[in-house]
């Protein structure tokens, strides 16, 4: 776990899903690869042509952006597959309960966390998708905000989730933590918004929270 900033004041937490509120390499690995293997059935190449075609795509991608790394969502639209085609594969394709079950940590977690903070998950999947993975965990009842990838249309890395969240719930950015596993995807923009930040490992790092805010406020202005 790193932190990268905390604002003065922070009345929300905004919460990356996958491979974040769960840790599971397998469904994390299936999500990408379904993906690919549909595009590469579109365009009439093997699993493997394809993902060393998309593999150069996200190499080509970070040499022109200072290394950063790119969603899958974006590669996909380069191949001209439309954003709602992307949401109709995720929703058809993806069935969490078939991967993760309830954690009753991470419950114990957000109960705490969310007395003193309002909790949401801003991520790349669809509505539809997100809720059946909280429902799996069995944690959908803390997370009064859920942005998907059908919210705004667009993917993260990219501003409008973020505001969408905070038009939504009322919490300023700068009163805002973004937290999950990927800096360039889940982090880079909050923190130019004025976000905190928290780079996490995995559910694990999670479950940490509620004892290293405690620490990190201790004396100081956090919480509603």
């Amino acid at each position: 776990m790193k932190i990268f900033h905390l604002p003065d004041t922070i009345k929300a937490l905004v919460f990356d899903m996958d491979l974040t509120l769960y840790s599971n390499d397998e469904y994390g690995r299936y999500q990408i690869d379904k993906l690919v293997e549909k595009l590469g059935q579109l365009r009439g190449l093997s699993f493997e042509e394809m993902n060393r075609e998309v593999e150069e795509k996200r190499k080509a991608w970070a040499l022109s952006h200072d290394g950063k790394t790119i969603s899958l969502s974006y590669i996909l639209r380069d191949y001209g597959i439309g954003m709602e085609e992307i949401i109709s594969w995720r929703e058809g394709m993806f069935d969490p309960r078939l991967f993760i079950k309830e954690d009753e940590k991470l419950k114990a977690t957000l109960e705490k966390l969310s007395d003193s903070y309002t909790l949401g998950v801003v991520t790349n999947n669809p509505v539809l998708v997100a809720r059946k993975t909280l429902a799996a965990l069995g944690v959908e009842a803390y997370f009064p905000f859920l942005i998907g990838l059908d919210t705004c249309m667009t993917a993260k890395p990219h501003k409008m989730p973020f505001v969408k969240f905070s038009e939504s719930s009322l919490c300023p950015p700068e009163t805002c933590v973004s937290i999950g596993d990927r800096y360039d995807i889940d982090l880079d923009i909050p923190l130019q918004m004025g976000m905190g930040g928290i780079l996490v490992n995995g559910v694990e790092d999670v479950y940490c929270l509620p004892e290293l805010l405690n620490k990190t406020v201790y004396g100081g202005n956090y919480g509603v």
